[in-house]
């Protein structure tokens, strides 16, 4: 039934779950899904195509989830979302023009700078800042850059928006991870659609991996919504310095 054996098929899922619970609160799941999925026999484009089918159901079961506990109103978030998606899709279909191992030299550089940022910037908690920059002027510069890496590669997509929410729109901890997740979803989507017309996607496990997502998304939203600032922050450090070893890994190891 499944594309992989059995025993496989049964570490990917749980592979899912755990994906699904930690991008919920920090972001990073590819970091767990994607070496799985390698490691299972996917091909690089399998593992990605697959990868953005199971991630984007944990995505919209986290968005979800924030939404219900009044964290966060959807219907505020389409433009942003829009264009989340746009460049999702963007991305990508630039995939093959911009030379990967750019990336993973320079990605791991900034993920360790988001990991310093959470790690010791001072006040960072679950209370607004001053925001430095509008949401009109957010969502045509930050949002569209960070949607377009995701569709191109992925890692620390859900850390960047973090980020730049605290940074720039001056939202809380727990806010600003409330307002990724549909933002995230809206990027994951639109890459998904360019990568499931390449026909490299395993789709029967990668809705098994999606259900383990929604649980484990649906447990790690509950968990952040009740600890804040507390739980996200140290996640976050541990998922950002974690990517970044992993891409140092792929360039050096």
């Amino acid at each position: 039934m499944f594309e992989v054996a059995g025993d496989l098929a049964a570490l990917l899922i749980i592979a899912g779950f755990l994906a699904g619970f930690v991008d919920a609160i920090a972001g990073g799941g590819g970091l767990i899904t994607v070496p799985v999925l390698l490691l299972a026999g996917a091909s690089p484009v399998e593992a990605l195509a697959t990868n953005k089918l199971q991630g984007t159901f944990g995505s919209a079961t986290a968005m979800v989830a924030y939404a219900r506990a009044g964290k966060v109103n959807p219907r505020a978030q389409l433009g942003m979302a829009t264009v989340s998606a746009m460049a999702g899709v963007a991305g990508a279909l630039m995939a093959h023009l911009i030379p990967a191992e750019v990336l993973r030299v320079t990605m791991p550089i900034v993920l360790v700078a988001v990991a310093l940022f959470f790690a010791f910037k001072p006040g960072l908690t679950d209370q607004d800042r001053v925001e430095r920059m509008k949401p009109g002027i957010f969502t045509f510069t930050a949002v569209p850059l960070i949607g377009a890496y995701d569709g191109f590669f992925g890692p620390g997509t859900g850390s960047f928006y973090m980020l730049g929410f605290v940074m720039l729109a001056g939202y809380g901890v727990l806010k600003a991870t409330a307002h990724t997740k549909m933002l995230n979803f809206a990027s994951n989507f639109g890459s998904l659609l360019v990568f499931a017309a390449s026909g490299a996607t395993w789709w029967v496990i990668g809705f098994a991996m999606a259900l383990a997502q929604i649980a484990g998304a649906t447990l790690g939203a509950r968990l952040a919504m009740k600890n804040g600032a507390r739980l996200i922050k140290p996640l976050l450090v541990v998922t950002s310095t974690g990517m970044a070893i992993r891409l140092l890994w792929q360039v050096w190891g």
